[in-house]
């Protein structure tokens, strides 16, 4: 309905025979005609390499020399590169030549096309929980299903958790219907869909104070393939809106008394096995669950509708309650002018979490539970930075303000760092640095000086890496490529107050990254480039598993890399011989590698999304 015939031929054709990979990678979806534009050789000499650019009828449109980075650990090659950037005519048919080594035909394009961020819009409606997947709403009609968990009403676990211990359960149950599911399974977490909601709202935000009309235009209402379309309010709002409902519906009623553990563990259990946790009971009423999942983990593939596994709320966290306070408080603002009473309701639910996590500061996810991811978190102070500056911008109220300088974010003892879900004090950052008439001028000066600083290390590192990217690890983490567009949401704001074309060129280079310059040579996006992802672990699509099962849509990231957290079948057996950048395989079974969530997706669509709206 939205997406090109192309990109519609490029997800059906997972059974065709995939191109061999390439020493000589680029963005294989095409680069800006006046835009930035690098290539990368891998190729062992030392010296500089002469390259030529042509055109489509073979004609020579630039020459110049290699610039040699040398040996590169984090992919484990020599490293050439080539910056072609004064080339500027947009064109068809592009392939760059060194020596015997040629790329495959690139396009240099004259304006966005919107596809990418479409498509990874497109991926939280096909997430959504509780509702069928329309066919008239997906790029083709396998990819439609069944309403799953429809309702998804759940009480407190109230079983033996791995280690032993009998939970007391609660006595309530709530309907916590809708929501996104998180990743390739079928659970629903606060703090991931806390950070995802986010991203996205905060990218309506950015377009819509800074005055961005293409960047509205984008997400306007009737843009996405959504089943509110229509109703007069910008789609990618209604998408967030559909998550928001389900984190407000995970709040504990007032009244309700609940055992938590807090503090450490009690000991061992006298037979050399660990011992149990100490649970305390408290006034719970604010507070917010942590997640709902199934009492144990489905088979792959598995459809939502199939899936019939008893669910459970798991205990309220002082990090979930938290997150609900930051988004709630986002949506009150953004939604004031739209929906009054939605707004309302969402300002009451951010001030009953941030309430209840103050009065309980240190309930930690720290139990795992088979059926559903942990998401553990020891530190809280950023969540606690994040939720008192999204209050505050929304309130302007002078007790949300003392939170937020005491803070040692505030303060700048402390680093915000990288965006992930367990690291939210960036998110705060960039909220106090765009909201206006909240801080005064010299406050925000700081606030923002500190961003554009972080910024600058990123800058640096792409000169630490052979692929010139603004990431620069020793290892690769879970996630990388959303660590990667995480910090281009950092230096995409940067550019928005600099007007600093280094900024802009950076965010280029991790979307390149991700989209096929890796050495590698793959994108890590589904329906996108000559050797997109097609097998992501997850329990619907799954083809590679079952050809009843579908293949993926479009405009889905993979987690990419992953050196540091080797547990599957798949990286097993490939730990200790790949470098950090190729420490990753297209397998459904590669769950450390090659799944996908909502929080990796969200900085995909904002980065998708502020490159289009910026375009030269």
């Amino acid at each position: 309905m939205f997406l090109s015939v192309l990109a519609l031929v490029m997800a059906t054709g997972t059974a065709r025979a995939e191109e061999a990979p390439s020493v000589l990678t680029l963005n294989q979806t095409g680069l800006e005609g006046a835009g930035p534009k690098v290539a990368i050789l891998a190729d062992a000499v030392s010296a500089p390499l002469d390259w030529r650019l042509t055109d489509a009828r073979g004609l020579v449109v630039a020459t110049g020399r290699t610039r040699v980075f040398g040996d590169d650990a984090a992919s484990g090659q020599h490293i050439h590169q080539i910056d072609f950037s004064d080339v500027r005519q947009v064109g068809q048919g592009y392939r760059l030549t060194v020596g015997d080594k040629a790329s495959r035909p690139f396009d240099l394009k004259a304006a966005p096309d919107g596809r990418l961020a479409r498509a990874a819009l497109s991926f939280f409606y096909q997430q959504r929980s509780g509702v069928p997947i329309e066919a008239a709403l997906v790029e083709r009609p396998d990819l439609a299903r069944p309403a799953g968990h429809h309702p998804d009403r759940a009480t407190c676990f109230n079983l033996a958790d791995p280690r032993g211990q009998v939970w007391p359960g609660c006595d309530y149950s709530l309907d916590v219907s809708g929501g996104w599911y998180d990743a390739g399974d079928q659970g629903k977490y606060v703090v991931n869909g806390g950070i995802s909601v986010w991203t996205l709202v905060n990218a309506y935000e950015r377009a819509r104070l800074l005055k961005r009309p293409r960047a509205l235009a984008a997400v306007a209402d009737g843009d996405l393939a959504v089943p509110e379309r229509g109703n007069g309010v910008p789609d990618i709002l209604d998408e967030a809106r559909f998550e928001l409902e389900f984190l407000l519906a995970m709040q504990v009623p007032e009244g309700k008394s609940l055992e938590v553990p807090l503090g450490v563990q009690s000991g061992r259990d006298g037979k050399g096995g660990p011992g149990h946790y100490v649970l305390t009971r408290i006034d719970a009423g604010g507070l917010v669950h942590q997640r709902v999942g199934d009492a144990h983990w489905t088979g792959l593939p598995t459809a939502p509708a199939d899936d019939h596994v008893t669910r459970y709320l798991y205990y309220p966290t002082t990090a979930a309650s938290l997150n609900l306070a930051a988004v709630a408080a986002q949506a009150a603002r953004v939604w004031r002018d739209i929906d009054g009473a939605f707004a309302d309701r969402c300002l009451a639910a951010a001030r009953r979490a941030f309430a209840a996590a103050q009065r309980h500061p240190d309930i930690l996810a720290q139990v795992e539970f088979t059926g559903s991811g942990g998401y553990g978190d020891p530190h809280v102070a950023d969540e606690l930075y994040w939720a008192a500056a999204e209050l505050y911008a929304t309130t302007g109220e002078a007790a949300y303000l003392a939170v937020l300088r005491a803070s040692p974010y505030f303060s700048g003892e402390q680093g915000t760092g990288d965006i992930s879900w367990g690291s939210v004090a960036t998110a705060g950052a960039l909220t106090l640095a765009l909201v206006p008439d909240r801080l005064d001028g010299a406050d925000r000066d700081r606030v923002r000086a500190r961003l554009l600083a972080l910024a600058d290390g990123y800058v640096a590192d792409e000169g630490k890496t052979g692929y010139h990217l603004p990431y620069a690890p020793a290892s690769y983490p879970w996630g990388s490529n959303a660590a990667i567009l995480n910090r281009a949401i950092v230096l995409g704001m940067a550019y928005d107050w600099t007007g600093n074309a280094v900024y802009r060129s950076a965010v280029v280079d991790a979307a390149d990254y991700v989209l096929g310059r890796n050495p590698l040579d793959r994108s890590f996006v589904t329906g996108f480039g000559a050797r997109p992802m097609r097998n992501p672990h997850h329990r619907f699509w799954a083809r590679q598993a079952d050809a009843r099962y579908p293949a993926p849509p479009s405009g889905v990231l993979s987690g990419g890399p992953n050196s540091s957290a080797m547990t599957d079948m798949v990286a097993k057996e490939m730990k200790g011989g790949c470098a950090p950048q190729t420490c990753w395989a297209d397998d459904l079974r590669a769950y450390t590698m090659n799944e996908v969530t909502i929080n990796w997706n969200a900085p995909l669509a904002w980065v998708a999304l502020w490159l289009d709206d910026t375009a030269p």
